[in-house]
């Protein structure tokens, strides 16, 4: 059993950036398909601008994007500050705002989870 906190911080503006993406979905569901495993994906940062364009069934990683949909958080600061609070609400995602409206990465670390970013 394994534990992990993937945070997804690239944006959008690159291709090198839509390489740690996509990584970053490859890892989520291999832990998502392993039994006994949990697992957490945050978009956070930048990460928040891909909601939008994920959602998009048109999208070359909507499949991907989908198979971890369920397990998908994104920071409610960063979605504001990203500009991203309407796709995130349109696509009914949940926010974390425990730390100062961020995620509380030393949460995971407390729990026991790995914390692996992207």
């Amino acid at each position: 059993m394994a534990d992990a906190a993937i945070i997804i911080l690239a944006g959008a503006e690159s291709h090198a950036d839509a390489g740690r993406l996509v990584n970053g979905l490859e890892a989520a569901k291999e832990f998502a398909e392993t039994a006994g495993d949990d697992m957490a994906l945050i978009f956070d940062g930048a990460g928040t601008e891909w909601i939008e364009e994920l959602e998009d069934e048109d999208h070359e990683y909507h499949d991907l994007y989908q198979s971890v949909h369920d397990e998908v958080a994104v920071c409610d600061y960063c979605a504001g500050a990203f500009g991203a609070d309407d796709a995130v609400d349109d696509a009914g995602l949940v926010r974390i705002d425990e730390n100062e409206g961020h995620p509380s990465v030393r949460s995971f670390v407390d729990d026991g989870y790995e914390v692996i970013t992207f």
